[in-house]
């Protein structure tokens, strides 16, 4: 039977058009679109498990992957086959999965993946910058329960002119290289570099990709009404107790803002907050607990994170005792380890990095080969982040995504001050000794000190601080924090 293929084209407004097509492939699948520019294919494809998993978060996988005939190549070595992803890989799956992930229902506890793969490359097509695109369509042809269409797409600026997704021809002349994250409402993510731009330039190129992104948008909507939109599937909703919610609440809510309140270390309020919890728990028999005790813990979190959200938004407090907009006291040391080329110590309040330089020849460049590039990094920086940093102790299995994702972070903040006359391939290794928040960028301060103790003429030297925002839409009052805990990035909205 020939197949019945429903497409939408999107132009870029330049002679450059994407398109989006469902029908031909993977029909098994819940969801599957093949998203073509040029000679650039990406097959996605969505699953998601009708039955809840027993767990108290989205079982979400992004999973992004470039094969090597795509481009009509082998994968090097003498295995002859794809193996782990590479670090532009695991790159593309975090830009897409931060996106997806808060449109999901908060109850929903499915096992969900997302695998998005490149079929064809295309040299004059940058296919990470379509992958988001490519994510959101397949679920939108699906009957998973997800708020809104969603798009990614890169802008940069080449002699003074915004372009979309542009080549990596014209990424190299770029002055800036942004990926927006948004749907057709709000911006939802941005990330990048840029060769020390004004807000006001960045402000300009976030709107000029959301201007993008609401096309891509509108497209696959009208996708999802020509294949035909599915009912959005019913799924086992989270068990609630108003009544258990409101009595949670008030037994916890006074003794935690007075905890916060009193701006103590982590590991003292952390052992305060467990001893309210307890307490809490103490007052049920057995039986109430094997019955209500997963509910009594996460209306407990609930009351928790509005006491110190009410703390900050009220009284412009923070868990620590800082204003919103005061840094923790820093201490710095260069120079510590004596055999390495360069190294620093950077502590800001609980978080602490250890930065190594090594400095070496061409040939210790670091060679990527990957289907759509290939290429050396004369510049590059590794970031680890070990369990005994926050007090834990857990399997280590290899480089996780979340240490590939902060090392970037801290690379693209560094690299474009090593001059380009450098002779030197530089090695930066930050090693997270302590963190309580901002870890990335204790790297990016811990990394700028030990690039001058070893000698690198840096351009400027580079600092950075995680920021973080409180909001309440009902009151419309909203709280910006400087230099964020750990806390303050897992209760607050950004």
């Amino acid at each position: 039977m020939i197949p019945k293929v429903h497409k939408e084209i999107i132009d870029l407004g330049d002679g450059r058009t994407i398109s989006i097509e469902t029908g031909k492939l993977a029909k098994q699948a819940h969801g599957s679109v093949v998203v073509q520019s040029g000679k650039c294919m990406l097959l996605c494809t969505v699953v998601s498990n009708y039955k809840q998993s027993d767990v108290d978060f989205l079982p979400l996988t992004v999973d992004y992957r470039e094969k090597f005939a795509a481009a009509g190549r082998y994968p090097g070595g003498f295995f002859k086959r794809e193996a782990r992803p590479s670090d532009g890989e695991v790159l593309t799956m975090r830009l897409v999965d931060r996106v997806l992930r808060p449109l999901f229902p908060k109850d929903y506890h499915s096992e969900t993946q997302v695998m998005i793969q490149l079929m064809s490359h295309d040299d004059d097509v940058m296919p990470d910058a379509m992958a988001g695109l490519a994510a959101s369509a397949a679920i939108q042809l699906s009957d998973f329960p997800f708020e809104c269409a969603i798009s990614e797409a890169r802008v940069g600026r080449v002699n003074g002119e915004f372009v979309i997704n542009p080549t990596r021809s014209q990424l190299a002349e770029s002055d800036i290289d942004m990926m927006i994250g948004a749907s057709a409402d709000s911006v939802m993510m941005v990330e990048g570099e840029m060769d020390e731009i004004s807000e006001e330039e960045m402000t300009e190129a976030i709107k000029f990709a959301h201007e993008a992104i609401k096309v891509q948008c509108a497209a696959q909507v009208k996708l999802a009404e020509v294949f035909g939109k599915k009912e959005v599937r019913e799924y086992e909703a989270e068990r609630e107790d108003e009544d258990l919610a409101k009595k949670i609440h008030e037994m916890a809510y006074d003794k935690v803002y007075a905890v916060a309140k009193a701006g103590s270390s982590k590991h003292e309020r952390s052992a305060a907050f467990a001893e309210i919890k307890e307490e809490i728990m103490a007052s049920y028999s057995e039986e109430e607990l094997e019955d209500l005790g997963e509910l009594i813990s996460k209306y407990y979190n609930k009351a928790e994170k509005a006491a110190v959200r009410d703390l900050t938004l009220n009284e412009g407090l923070r868990l620590d005792g800082r204003k919103t907009d005061e840094i923790r006291p820093i201490w710095c040391e260069i120079d510590y380890l004596p055999s390495t080329h360069g190294s620093a110590i950077f502590t800001r309040g609980e978080t602490q990095a250890l930065a190594t330089v090594t400095l070496g020849t061409s040939r210790e460049a670091n060679q990527i080969d990957m289907p759509s590039f290939e290429g050396e990094e004369r510049f590059y920086l590794h970031y680890n982040f070990p369990p005994f940093s926050t007090g834990e102790a857990r399997p280590i299995r290899g480089t996780s995504r979340r240490e590939v994702g902060h090392g970037n972070l801290a690379q693209r903040a560094l690299k474009g001050m090593v001059p380009e006359d450098c002779p030197y391939t530089v090695r930066v290794v930050s090693e997270v000794l302590e963190s309580n928040g901002s870890s990335s960028m204790a790297t990016v301060c811990s990394g700028t000190m030990a690039l001058m103790d070893a000698g690198v003429q840096l351009k400027k030297p580079v600092s950075g601080i995680a920021m973080g925002l409180i909001s309440d839409a009902d009151s419309g009052k909203y709280a910006v924090l400087s230099d964020i805990l750990g806390d303050e990035d897992h209760l607050g909205d950004m």
